[in-house]
């Protein structure tokens, strides 16, 4: 199974990259998961509607049209670990490659959460972008030692 991660922004800080690296590397083969920085919308006050379309065609340029998609929000359903590990267990029987969605500084396109099979909510918290990505791996990492009956999730 091949998971992309495409995340808004570039030149994240150095603990960002190296964060999300080191789960990366964790991560089993089966799980072919790279990041893939989508380059952001300069702001200009008043003009953050328009940098939020601009982006969210940036993000659905980059989606394969068979990639289950999944955009990071908010307002999304939230899961626990184990249910992550679940739902992640039911895509790889499904076959199909993953494609999580990070938006920028205002959020993803209403046409981008369209494509979007799943809106997952982290935490009802609010996160720096980057931190984000980090998160996001190591939840990942997480729920794939669980369905590989590694005994790293502790309750």
């Amino acid at each position: 199974m091949k998971i992309r991660i495409l995340a808004v922004g570039t030149r994240m800080p150095a603990w960002v990259d190296a964060g999300a690296n080191d789960y990366l590397r964790r991560l089993p083969a089966q799980f072919r998961t790279a990041i893939e920085e989508i380059r952001p919308v300069r702001r200009s006050a008043g003009a953050e509607a328009r940098a939020v379309v601009e982006e969210g065609a940036r993000i659905l340029e980059s989606l394969s049209r068979t990639d289950f998609a999944v955009a990071l929000d908010v307002r999304g359903r939230s899961m626990s670990t184990e249910q992550l590990a679940q739902w992640l267990g039911e895509r790889m029987r499904d076959g199909r490659d993953l494609a999580f969605i990070i938006g920028g500084a205002d959020g993803l396109s209403q046409p981008c959460l369209a494509r979007c099979e799943l809106q997952w909510s982290l935490s009802p918290l609010t996160f720096p972008h980057g931190l984000v990505r980090v998160l996001l791996v190591e939840q990942l990492y997480r729920a794939t030692s669980l369905l590989q009956g590694h005994p790293y999730h502790r309750a």
